[in-house]
């Protein structure tokens, strides 16, 4: 299996610590918070990783090299100007394959056994499984619901998306044949495959953090530290 994270966005919501530093590298628990995805990974078995980058994107270029330091082997797949989490999966297809990958958003944080996503069997009517999460102040709407373990809009109560998850190719080959552009996010492609009943969950409730913000970035490294 391959796994693609996701590490091009600007960070401006970290901003002044990701003017100079772009923002997979910023330190969480002594290293680079990519590090860590990168890491846990390799500790599993999954050893062919795709990371898009675009700002700054010779820093972790140049700081992870070929991943062979970390054992495993990195395609990067760079966009000129971020092409939002749709339009960089849609780019680096190419070298993804044709069979379902794990895809982790490179500014979270989380304790979730990515082993048990790597393992999880997409029936042949499954386009993804998703990862949701209670949710967090930042976002106390959440973004979807579970109705028998799919994936849906209809529930009153709902959870937010983690940004972990297992996608099959087709699913953003189909969104790319519906629209022409290039950038686009991921929920675009998503939306018709959850109205489809074709969109599976499940919810974890231990440690997880979006590192989206100054705030939550100091929070988690003190949540760490005190470990």
């Amino acid at each position: 299996m391959k796994a693609m994270i996701l590490a091009a966005g600007y960070g401006k919501r970290l901003r002044p610590l990701t003017e100079k530093t772009p923002k997979p590298m910023l330190p969480v628990a002594g290293k680079p918070l990519l590090q860590h995805h990168i890491e846990r990974l390799a500790a599993m078995g999954v050893s062919e990783l795709v990371i898009n980058t675009s700002w700054l994107a010779e820093k972790i270029e140049d700081y992870f090299g070929d991943g062979s330091d970390y054992a495993v082997n990195i395609t990067w797949s760079r966009e000129s100007e971020p092409l939002e989490t749709g339009g960089g999966i849609s780019k680096a297809l190419p070298v993804l394959g044709e069979q379902p990958f794990l895809l982790i958003n490179g500014d979270i944080w989380t304790d979730f056994p990515l082993l048990s996503a790597a393992n999880y069997q997409l029936s042949s009517d499954q386009m993804a499984w998703l990862l949701l999460v209670e949710n967090p102040d930042h976002n106390p709407k959440g973004d979807f619901g579970l109705l028998h373990d799919r994936v849906s809009y209809q529930p009153q109560v709902k959870f937010t998306f983690s940004g972990i998850s297992l996608i099959r190719p087709q699913l953003i080959q189909q969104g790319k044949s519906v629209g022409a552009q290039k950038c686009f996010p991921l929920r675009d492609v998503l939306r018709p495959a959850i109205e489809a009943q074709q969109v599976v969950g499940d919810i974890y409730r231990g440690q997880w953090c979006d590192v989206g913000t100054v705030d939550r970035y100091k929070n988690l490294n003190e949540l760490l530290d005190g470990h």
